[in-house]
């Protein structure tokens, strides 16, 4: 098959979208088909996308005010250009918003199937970030991913909440951790004596800094005695967070195989943020044979089994939180447990497997056009 990504976000941002999207074009390489990635110009000074599986188109993009991490396409003829141009069998829409729309709006025109796969709970960062706003952005929602022959969710939470809003034709489509990359063996003793020079229990978070998020949860795990909570990543509330954390430790973003070593140090993986539609930290965690500390909303549901591979708690509720941690802190051997147990439930999902899932679901809605067009 040849398929054209249109992605909101690629490598080298650092983010779930950009990631399942790479993840994506890789496996497709493998499985012997020929992706073409669409996506936003990264900041000046980027250079060219040697790392990336296949041909990457670039479109012209400006930063998002107040968040530059984020950049936002603008109006461009290259997304249906390059569609004709690679003449694509199938369109993938990863997490539309802005150049996923005018991706599906050229896919239409052209008469190539789409598949959208959501990815971002626009109604929670609505809430989030201006209080209001819910309901014109499940309206947007509904409006793009009504026009795709197929919406992919990837938690059973997310196809909950897109049937509900009237979005047809949705099924899930989960994502994939890299389980060699992501294991216990990366436990890395010089690491924890230099994150916690005094044998405290360590417990992280990896993520985006940013209001939604709600990071400032893990202000009563760090009052805890014996307990150093350590974060990594960046973004616009990185300087309040480390006002609302005393005494946290902050790595700033890190990737790759270093990423993979601070996982597996850990001894406790706590995420704080209720919007999250899958939550691929969580599952690198898990592989890491770290137990987890979860809000019991969203894409966590899916991922972790309350007693067994970590903790769910009230979304928003720092007291839960703080007293997760405290209750793992306090048990060796239940962090023990949950960690086996985490690692032995995410063995089988690997991005070969979900990937060979999506290639089913492109098969699908290709075989369902020839049998209309028939």
């Amino acid at each position: 098959m040849r398929v054209v990504i249109v992605t909101e976000s690629f490598p080298p941002d650092v983010n779930g979208v950009a990631h399942c999207a790479l993840q994506t074009a890789r496996h497709l390489v493998d499985r012997g088909h020929a992706p073409l990635v669409v996506a936003p110009a990264t900041a000046a000074g980027h250079g060219p996308d040697a790392l990336a599986p296949c041909p990457v188109v670039r479109v012209p993009s400006i930063p998002l005010p107040g968040y530059p991490q984020v950049r936002v396409a603008l109006p461009s003829r290259r997304v249906a250009a390059a569609i004709t141009e690679h003449r694509a069998d199938i369109v993938h829409l990863a997490s539309p918003f802005i150049l996923g729309v005018r991706g599906m709006a050229a896919a239409a025109r052209l008469g190539v199937p789409a598949v959208a796969v959501y990815q971002t709970d626009l109604a929670g960062y609505a809430r989030t970030y201006v209080g209001a706003g819910e309901a014109t952005a499940w309206r947007r929602i509904r409006s793009v991913h009504a026009a795709a022959d197929r919406t992919l969710a990837p938690s059973s939470a997310a196809l909950h909440d897109l049937e509900a809003h009237g979005v047809p034709r949705v099924r899930l489509w989960p994502r994939g951790v890299d389980t060699v990359r992501f294991r216990p063996e990366h436990r890395d003793e010089a690491l924890r004596r230099e994150l916690a020079p005094n044998g405290e229990l360590i417990v992280g978070y990896v993520g985006r800094l940013a209001p939604e998020k709600q990071v400032e949860l893990l202000a009563g795990a760090c009052g805890l005695e014996g307990v150093r909570v350590v974060i990594v990543g960046d973004g616009p509330s990185e300087t309040s967070l480390r006002e609302a954390l005393p005494g946290a430790v902050f790595l700033g973003r890190r990737t790759g195989d270093e990423l993979a070593r601070i996982f597996a140090s850990l001894d406790v993986f706590a995420h704080t943020g209720p919007f999250e539609t899958f939550c691929q930290t969580v599952q690198e965690a898990m592989a890491s044979g770290v137990p987890v500390v979860a809000p019991a909303a969203g894409g966590p549901l899916d991922l972790v089994a309350h007693g067994r591979t970590g903790l769910l708690v009230p979304p928003r509720d720092e007291a839960a939180v703080r007293d997760a941690v405290g209750a793992l802190a306090a048990d060796p051997a239940l962090r023990a447990a949950y960690g086996a147990a985490g690692r032995a439930t995410v063995e089988g999902r690997t991005w070969a497997a979900v990937g060979d899932q999506l290639i089913d679901h492109y098969a699908d809605v290709l075989t369902a056009r020839t049998v209309v067009a028939a």
